[in-house]
């Protein structure tokens, strides 16, 4: 040591050391790494690619760039971690199976579930659309700046994030003794609920669940369940239940198979065939012959089982939902950076963390408008002082030795400010003409309406949150897409298995009791069947998931005949269908599947309602345009699928149902006009027929329902009104119900009665329905909403609705 004299040992406490070290370790990973932002719902490397994708300039319409380029641009300006880290979250933000909203538009491989992406030398990529709305306004000053990792650049944050991202996406990270996992939503849902929360700041968790009534995973499939969701939304931990989406269908000539065609989120095919495999030869699966993937990009998913004969196919599917990945689980656990804070947020903690952000990010927005105008309005008035005298002008400048002294002598001869007085200096003298007057004099009234717009924005809060609104409201029409998973409100378990008479392993049977039941259609599109003969209502009580657009008597080997709007009648197998577990309470629909899965349904076609093909009474069919027609019972082929009605180009069938003489045919239009007359007034046509005039529609007006009562019976007309050029499922609208005596009957192919009165802001009715009471409603999620009172008027108007209505039955 003493020929090193500048050399100093320090000693130091190991354990505090290890503790501060660990500390400073934790609160990195926490907030600088692991954990997203409850405002734009992003990671820092996550806001950092697409911040820094924005400066690049790889906006939707530009080319795509190397992803390597992207990748490097975000480590050495602003993200000091590896390369690796960066790219894998970049390839994230581009796999429409990991978001409900891609941030990235990748080009190349991007791997799948089963497998990795290429180098990040062999990929492109450029922003998303969503990216977009996420960095909107960015350069107005709308979010505060902070110093990158060497104090050289700034960065934001947190983006503007004109859409609900943390909910929409979802999140998934570690840190140090915290981690979360939030799961994907739908983006129309949020939103519409982010803006009952504007407008009601003290709205309840139920109200908001009425909008997002669970979450909606990228990859569809179906929830089972639905307290563990409503756990996490109150308290933000949860657990639910996410299956498979399957079919029943024949894969050979003689042998059924189960069609999968959507996966739980984030499960890969290959991890399901490996575990069925391994089911087989651990015996615990019994009755699968082969496995297949035949998922394609042009076809989308679709693993085929093949099934054993002599063995049941839905049982077999009940031990694949208990043995392998087709049935899985997911854990809600919201936690995110509130203020700099890790906070566990319930749904309604994280629609008020975005919605507040978006009321700064506007009024700040509009602040820097505002002063951005007015600084243009002082110079625009500059100029014009300076025309008006332009000769003036002129003789000074020319006569200035400087430009100082010029300056000075434009400000004492017209009383401009020194900004002014530079800015005229500065101006070129082709703008002094004639017209750039009339310009200048234009701006200064459009500046003018600007400033004033803007100031009552800032002047009003009422005001500055109708205009958040209505941006929620654009950036939902415009990234948003129709739901993908279905929400099932109980397991909807299948029966099981019971083993064969002398049998040693358990064998399934194929055998299922032809046993009278009711097959039932809802509004939301699932179809099932009772498991025996019981109405779907009791004693005026509810099935407590959806409303019935259908009920037909059949029995469980029966067909029924699935109408399209093309005007084609599908058969279906009811054994086909699922049957609900029969309970002393009504059944409900949470066991259901949709039946679109068991149908093949042509391009834009959809399905309007059931009918039986017994052949005891004519079935009746109206369109849009307002034709009906009765089909003969003879006249129903031993077909699987056979045109019912010729349809007009651009109508499509509404509606349709048994209608022997004597029942009460009923057509509702959308300008509220509903018509009723006999069935015998409509004679029975052949197939190829194309009906005759049912009611006389006004200018513009087209039929939305048609249904078929029998005369006698206590029937009931529910309508909705909203305005018409709203977004499907953000108009809650107006809803009222009366009992069909109070419409008289007229002529065949009249104009009818009105129905419905609309109110300030409606010009259309969305929905109507027509039958045996009582009327039910439910959301686009099937969630049951409470109708109003009796109305007393059959002509009257509405009442709110507390939620947007997308069913009647």
């Amino acid at each position: 040591m003493a020929d090193a004299p500048d050399t100093q040992i320090v000693d130091i406490d190991v354990s505090a050391e290890m503790e501060a070290s660990f500390l400073e370790y934790a609160y990195s990973v926490i907030y600088s790494r692991a954990l997203p932002d409850a405002r734009d719902g992003l990671k820092p490397v996550q806001r950092r690619i697409v911040y820094q994708a924005q400066e690049m300039g790889v906006r939707p319409d530009r080319p795509y760039v190397k992803s390597a380029r992207i990748v490097g641009e975000v480590m050495g300006k602003l993200h000091p971690h590896g390369d690796s880290a960066i790219y894998d979250a970049l390839v994230r933000m581009a796999q429409p199976w990991a978001l409900r909203l891609p941030l990235i538009d990748g080009h190349g491989n991007f791997g799948s579930l089963d497998d990795g992406p290429a180098a990040s030398r062999y990929t492109e990529a450029r922003l998303a659309p969503a990216s977009l709305a996420l960095t909107a306004d960015l350069d107005e000053d709308v979010v505060d700046f902070v110093p990158n990792y060497d104090n050289k650049l700034q960065q934001p944050s947190a983006l503007p994030a004109a859409i609900p991202n943390l909910l929409v996406n979802g999140a998934t990270g570690i840190a140090v003794g915290m981690a979360t996992n939030m799961a994907p939503h739908n983006l129309v849902e949020v939103v519409s609920a982010a803006r009952h929360l504007l407008d009601n700041p003290r709205a309840t968790l139920d109200e908001l669940m009425r909008f997002v009534p669970g979450p909606d995973l990228p990859s569809g499939g179906k929830i089972v369940g639905l307290d563990g969701v409503r756990e996490a939304y109150e308290s933000g931990r949860g657990k639910f239940t996410t299956r498979a989406t399957t079919r029943i269908e024949k894969v050979t000539a003689r042998r059924q198979g189960i069609v999968v065609t959507e996966l739980p989120y984030m499960v890969g095919p290959e991890k399901v065939i490996e575990k069925i495999k391994d089911g087989v030869t651990a015996k615990k699966l019994e009755g699968i012959s082969a496995v297949t993937d035949l998922t394609d990009r042009h076809h989308g998913l679709r693993l085929v089982i093949e099934i054993k004969n002599g063995f049941n196919p839905e049982a077999v599917l009940e031990k694949l939902y208990r043995h392998t990945p087709l049935e899985d689980s997911f854990s809600i656990n919201a936690v995110a950076l509130v203020e700099g804070q890790p906070r566990t947020l319930g749904l309604r903690e994280l629609l008020k963390v975005w919605v507040d952000h978006r009321v700064t990010v506007v009024r700040r927005r509009s602040e820097y408008r505002l002063k951005a105008r007015k600084d243009r309005l002082h110079l625009v008035d500059g100029l014009l002082v300076a025309i008006l005298d332009i000769d003036e002008v002129i003789q000074i400048i020319r006569a200035a030795d400087d430009a100082s002294i010029a300056r000075e002598r434009l400000r004492t001869a017209f009383d401009l400010s020194e900004i002014q007085a530079e800015y005229i200096l500065e101006l070129r003298l082709r703008r002094l003409t004639k017209f750039s007057r009339l310009e200048l004099e234009n701006e200064k009234s459009e500046l003018l309406a600007q400033i004033a717009e803007l100031e009552e924005i800032l002047g009003s809060e009422s005001v500055l949150r109708s205009l958040v609104g209505r941006e929620m409201e654009a950036a939902a029409a415009e990234h948003g897409t129709p739901r993908r998973t279905i929400l099932l409100a109980d397991g909807g378990a299948l029966s099981p298995a019971t083993p064969a008479a002398g049998a040693k392993a358990p064998a399934l049977s194929l055998e299922i009791e032809d046993s009278p039941c009711y097959a039932l259609l809802s509004t939301t599109g699932l179809v099932a069947r009772t498991a025996e003969d019981v109405a779907p209502e009791r004693d005026g009580r509810r099935s407590p998931h959806d409303a019935l657009r259908s009920v037909v008597h059949a029995s469980a080997r029966a067909d029924v005949g699935v109408v399209t709007t093309g005007g084609r009648i599908v058969r279906l197998s009811l054994l086909e269908v699922p049957a609900l577990a029969p309970t002393s309470e009504p059944p409900s629909l949470g066991g259901g599947t949709p039946v679109a899965q068991l149908v093949a349904l042509e391009r834009g076609e959809e399905i309007v309602g059931l009918v039986p093909l017994d052949g005891a009474a004519p079935l009746a069919l109206a369109t849009a345009g307002g034709v009906v027609k009765r089909v003969r019972a003879d006249d129903l082929p031993n077909r699987d699928e056979w045109e019912a009605i010729s349809l007009d180009d651009g109508d499509a069938v509404v509606g349709a149902g048994v209608a022997p003489d004597g029942t009460d045919l009923i057509l509702i239009a959308d300008d509220a006009q509903l018509l009723h007359f006999d069935a015998s007034l409509v004679r029975p046509q052949g197939r190829a027929g194309g009906g005759i005039a049912g009611i006389k529609l006004g200018a513009g007006a087209r039929v939305i329902f048609f249904g078929a009562v029998p005369v006698g019976t206590e029937a009931v007309v529910a309508t909705v009104a909203g305005p018409s050029d709203a977004l499907p499922g953000t108009a809650a609208g107006s809803a009222k119900w009366t009992p069909l005596e109070e419409y008289p009957t007229k002529g065949r192919a009249t104009g009818g009665v009105r129905a419905h009165r609309f109110l300030k802001g409606e010009d259309a009715l969305l929905l109507a329905w027509a039958g045996p009471a009582p009327a039910r409603a439910s959301s686009g999620a099937g969630q049951p909403l409470d109708l109003p009172e009796e109305a007393g008027r059959r002509d009257g108007s509405g009442a709110a609705m507390p939620a947007p209505v997308a069913g009647l039955g």
